[in-house]
């Protein structure tokens, strides 16, 4: 008897154990929905074309207004199953922040990425010097590129969860869709056909604080025996960014596979896919604008600068300088003025440990903020975690409350914590900022082509002013003056300055006199 019970358990344990649960039948009904196992296996090569277009939502006018069409786009490519190594060539017609072309190809590796062309304003030091441009991707692009080619190529990802079944993970509903993880990825299932639906990350974004990015499946048509979507929509924190559209998938047809390869001279000292603290959303959005710097660095080119610094550009005003995007820093009698927080709150860590460094005892009180694009805005609670006030130009106080109320658990840079409460003053018209000894620092609303609610800067004792986007300070000027241009001198005017010089959010610092002979014109 005793014999024969512990038989009877043993089957039991054998059965249980061989059961599958909820999550992994849910993968393998989905296998089953879009062709099975063998017909998914079978796919050894990807030709496909397509159509693309892309929002920006922190680009937008008004602050947290009508996200800003930023391209329309064509795609050709190819994938190598067996390698995992695919190529994109794009054609990227781009809205903003300016009209212009770029055609480049993208190709993507276990090991290495490789960008042939230009497909950025933000040209690094190696696409600069390559003749053709091209360079290598950074560690932050390419650890994108493999995740989002896995997200969106859902016979892949599902075969993938079916072969390692231990790690498909239970996961709460979305929208009332079944769902399970795996790995990075949540991925939802339709109910009636047993397709997935959608494949979630939980990012962390500069301006919004922790969102969902999802890519939703649908026109699943028939290719090759297997069921594949056409159509796919990526949404940020429930919001579509972007429509993609396939026109033409085709499997195991003949694929050059000498188009897959990156050269052994770049491959020998490519980055390999950065493996934590990736800023996802950074990576993937500056290129919705054609605008993204492809470097291990967000704030900087890691082959042709040396890093941020903090220079002293009139007594008692410092620019950082070294990088992208700028800050102006104004030492007062017992505190310090900053204007902007760009890119991240790791570049805005950095200012504030340097400006304890050479500030001892001058807490900073206010951070001004130009406008509200995430490029400048990205690192507001790297400076506002040290107790100061936000100032922002008419229209923007709402806004900003709300991004201070969003939960911000997955920032890389700051523990989690409350921002609900910092002190928000909307300007007006202008504003002025004064210390015990009669210092200043005034703001002013500019009517200007960039932004609503744009300030300007002005610190009198140095008679220098700080403005970013519509003007860039050091680089020539046009040929011809643009309305963006106007925008700063017209400003001056009316509010009777007489500055000397001005320092930008981008570039460094310019004598004002040029500006004025060239709009003057």
């Amino acid at each position: 008897m005793k014999h024969a019970l512990l038989a009877l358990f043993s089957a039991i344990l054998v059965v249980s154990c061989a059961t599958p649960t909820r999550e992994q039948s849910l993968v393998d009904r989905a296998v089953t929905a879009m062709g099975g196992t063998e017909r998914l296996a079978a796919i050894k090569t990807i030709a496909f074309k397509g159509s693309a277009k892309y929002w920006e939502p922190e680009q937008s006018d008004v602050p947290g207004g009508d996200m800003r069409f930023a391209n329309e786009s064509t795609f050709s490519g190819m994938t190598d199953v067996g390698s995992r190594a695919s190529r994109i060539d794009w054609v990227r017609n781009f809205a903003y922040p300016a009209p212009r072309t770029f055609t480049f190809s993208e190709i993507t590796t276990p090991e290495a990425g490789y960008v042939i062309g230009v497909d950025s304003n933000g040209r690094n030091a190696q696409n600069l010097k390559a003749s053709p441009p091209a360079h290598a991707m950074s560690g932050h692009r390419l650890a994108t590129s493999q995740r989002e080619l896995l997200r969106g190529g859902s016979a892949a990802l599902m075969l993938a969860m079916q072969r390692a079944g231990d790690k498909v993970q239970p996961a709460g509903d979305i929208n009332g869709q079944p769902a399970a993880s795996f790995g990075s990825f949540v991925v939802a299932f339709d109910p009636a056909t047993g397709l997935p639906s959608r494949v979630r990350t939980l990012d962390y974004d500069n301006i919004w604080g922790d969102v969902t990015y999802d890519v939703v499946f649908s026109d699943w048509r028939d290719v090759g025996g297997a069921r594949i979507a056409m159509g796919r929509k990526y949404e940020l924190n429930g919001r579509p960014v972007v429509d993609v559209n396939f026109s033409d998938l085709q499997f195991n047809t003949p694929i050059d596979t000498a188009r897959l390869q990156i050269p052994a001279e770049v491959r020998s000292t490519a980055s390999k896919p950065a493996m934590r603290n990736v800023p996802h959303q950074w990576v993937i959005r500056r290129q919705f604008i054609g605008t993204y710097l492809d470097s291990d660095n967000p704030s900087y080119d890691t082959g042709a600068s040396q890093g941020l610094r903090l220079q002293e550009v009139a007594p008692g005003v410092h620019q950082v300088q070294g990088g992208t995007h700028n800050s102006l820093v104004v030492e007062m009698s017992d505190h310090l003025i900053v204007m902007d927080a760009p890119v991240s709150d790791a570049q805005s860590l950095w200012l504030v440990g340097q400006t304890r460094a050479r500030f001892p005892g001058k807490p900073i009180r206010a951070l001004v903020l130009t406008h509200h694009h995430m490029d400048h805005a990205g690192g507001l609670r790297g400076i506002l975690a040290e107790g100061g006030m936000l100032v922002v130009g008419q229209g923007a106080g709402a806004h900003f409350r709300r991004v201070l109320s969003a939960p911000m658990t997955r920032n890389p840079d700051l523990p989690a914590r409350s921002f609900h409460m910092t002190p928000i003053l909307e300007v007006p018209e202008s504003h002025v900022m004064s210390d015990s000894a009669g210092r200043q620092v005034i703001v002013y609303v500019m009517d200007n082509p960039h932004a609503k609610g744009m300030l300007m800067g002005w610190v009198p004792h140095a008679k220098l002013g700080f403005v970013t986007d519509i003007w860039t300070p050091g680089p020539p000027l046009p040929a011809k003056p643009n309305p963006g241009l106007a925008a700063v001198v017209n400003t001056v005017k009316r509010a009777g300055l007489e500055p000397e010089r001005f320092a930008g959010g981008h570039g460094a610092v310019a004598d004002y006199q040029t500006l004025v002979k060239l709009v003057g014109q």
